[in-house]
């Protein structure tokens, strides 16, 4: 049959029919390419392995190629889950999970039970199939068990990286540390008050910032050229006022970063006057903070939290805010300071939120307008 024919008899098919076709065609395919790599064709061919084989001859990732030699090779050793596949009773995703498992198991794989998984394959989703097979290696053979977890560790990276005027992150942690991760992101990722208008995914970035500031703050990181780690930025006078034609602050990358971030950054930093003569650094003055030690501790006795609305931070997970923006001259005393946690001090300073002193207490007031968000696909510009 050609493959037009195929095709055109796919057509007639429904969506689930369709699935199952694939996946038979999946399981045909990973038995042909083991038997090809099993004459050696892959050598005939100048590959060094079967997998590079596979991935250059039919277009593949590695996992992908992988995989479907693994599968094809422990298909011929699982007769009933290799009938139940062809059968359509399991899928393709099911079936590799258990031959990835009797590969794992190398001769304590015979004992596996066959019916017994297939079962579980027709009633378990493909996550939980593997959360199953995690649980039967670790039965059946846990020193191979411990021995896959240290190898798998040593696959852990965390790269970061500048693009676009953005820092892109990837990488990829060990169990216990991802579970970490995750627990410490879902416990402050959750909307702050009514007016949170953040996506999951963006409250999942603030909340990875929230911790890295938190942790930075509290003082009890490594200390670096002698002073605890802490976020550099050079501006001037007229750059933290935001005035017209101020040459941009920058990061210590030399990243340029705009006026208003700076502004809120000097809520709360620590200043050091720097003087230059052409060019060159002629006096630098004593660091000192834009919140004095004595008035922090009287804003942690006079409040409990964030007093953004609806916020449930508390009072060591926030920042100094001056009501009237210490950058734009507003008085450095505590009728004008607030404790803010970073996404509300971002929302006043960035995000055009409003305080307005009312009575004793303050009212936030949004913006007139939002700020539009446009999508874009990986790699795209903005038209100009």
């Amino acid at each position: 049959m050609s493959l037009e024919a195929v095709l055109e008899l796919a057509e007639d098919l429904d969506l689930k029919q369709l699935r199952s076709l694939i996946d038979r065609l999946e399981a045909r395919f990973a038995g042909r390419v083991h038997e090809a790599t099993a004459r050696g064709d892959h050598l005939v061919n100048g590959h060094c392995s079967a997998v590079s084989w596979v991935m250059d001859t039919f277009t593949m990732s590695q996992n992908s190629a992988s995989d479907r030699l693994r599968v094809g090779k422990q298909l011929d050793s699982l007769p009933d889950v290799a009938d139940a596949l062809e059968g359509g009773q399991i899928g393709y995703q099911s079936a590799a999970v258990i031959c990835h498992l009797r590969d794992q198991l190398g001769e304590r794989g015979d004992k596996l039970d066959q019916e017994e998984f297939i079962g579980y394959a027709r009633q378990l989703s493909v996550k939980g199939m593997r959360h199953l097979a995690a649980h039967t290696r670790y039965v059946m053979d846990p020193d191979g068990f411990d021995r896959d977890t240290e190898e798998n560790y040593e696959e852990r990276f965390l790269h970061i990286s500048e693009m676009k005027g953005m820092y892109h992150l990837t990488g990829v942690l060990d169990p216990e540390g991802g579970a970490a991760l995750k627990t410490a992101i879902e416990s402050l990722a959750k909307k702050l008050g009514p007016d949170d208008g953040r996506t999951p995914k963006q409250r999942r970035a603030d909340a990875m910032v929230e911790v890295v500031h938190h942790g930075m703050d509290q003082g009890t990181l490594p200390r670096r050229n002698g002073v605890r780690p802490h976020i550099t930025v050079t501006t001037t006078i007229d750059g933290l006022k935001a005035e017209l034609g101020a040459a941009a602050s920058e990061l210590e990358s030399g990243m340029p970063i705009s006026s208003t971030t700076v502004q809120r950054l000097a809520c709360d930093g620590t200043l050091s006057r720097v003087l230059k003569a052409d060019s060159i650094v002629v006096d630098v003055g004593r660091a000192t903070r834009a919140t004095s030690p004595a008035q922090s501790r009287a804003l942690k006795a006079r409040y409990r939290g964030c007093a953004g609305p609806g916020c449930d931070r508390p009072i060591n997970w926030t920042s100094t805010h001056h009501i009237e923006f210490w950058a734009r001259s507003g008085p450095n005393n505590l009728r004008n300071m607030l404790p803010l946690c970073y996404y509300h001090h971002r929302l006043v300073h960035e995000g055009g939120w409003q305080m307005v002193k009312a009575g004793e207490g303050v009212r936030f007031i949004p913006p007139d307008r939002e700020i539009a968000r446009r999508a874009r696909g990986p790699g795209m510009r903005w038209a100009a």
